[in-house]
């Protein structure tokens, strides 16, 4: 099929699953690899690998349709980053005059891997992207802003994009979760989404103190 490309490969399993194997059915659209699906092997691996390929085919095509182009939150949908990850400050004190928002990506219920690098945005421009368990912030002026995540890879299953809006104020300090869900189903499928919600203070101070600093730059 002209413009797809199917790769299926098997990995052992990890500690408590040495005795089974992963496969992995990635699919490849445009020049671009990072759709993963992972399901238990079975009597049925032929039938579910060439049920996923032909699930994977519209799939692909309505996501692509489901993101609509222009959103005002989000940058340029076909940007990519290239994320590393590290030790974050002790403390950040908002810029005077501005408030300060901190965006926090929560795979806890991310059952695949690699992990998602999500890109984060305010009012169209992308500020960086986050990758697993980390965070980023930024300095925004008071008033209303549109935020987006978006998911770098796209999805088989569902749309890796959430948005929210809020009102800033001056000197205030706000923190956003960003939660990849991706749990894989009894049977053949999974539940793959993205939510982006606001968070308790107390809870975001105490994400940025365990998750790492995301930092990035748009790949060349």
């Amino acid at each position: 099929m002209a413009g797809y490309h199917f790769r299926c490969r098997a990995f052992d399993g990890w500690d408590s699953l040495r005795s089974a194997a992963r496969i992995q059915i990635g699919v490849e659209f445009a020049g671009e690899s990072e759709h993963e699906v992972w399901i238990m092997p079975g009597p049925i691996v032929k039938t579910l690998l060439l049920s996923g390929i032909l699930i994977a085919l519209p799939a692909l095509a309505q996501e692509t349709r489901m993101i609509p182009a222009g959103i005002p939150a989000c940058g340029n949908l076909s940007a990519r980053f290239e994320v590393k990850t590290g030790n974050g400050p002790r403390s950040v004190q908002p810029e005077p005059g501005k408030a300060l928002v901190y965006f926090i990506q929560n795979d806890r219920n991310f059952n695949a891997i690699p992990k998602p690098t999500t890109r984060l945005g305010v009012d169209g421009k992308w500020l960086g992207a986050t990758h697993g368990d980390s965070y980023l912030y930024a300095f925004v002026d008071p008033g209303v802003h549109h935020l987006c995540a978006s998911r770098q890879s796209r999805v088989i299953k569902g749309v890796g994009l959430a948005l929210a809006h809020f009102s800033a104020k001056a000197d205030g300090v706000y923190y956003f979760q960003i939660e990849d869900e991706y749990l894989l189903a009894d049977t053949f499928g999974a539940i793959n989404k993205m939510t982006l919600t606001p968070m308790d203070s107390d809870e975001g101070q105490l994400m940025t103190g365990t998750f790492k600093l995301s930092t990035s730059h748009l790949k060349q």
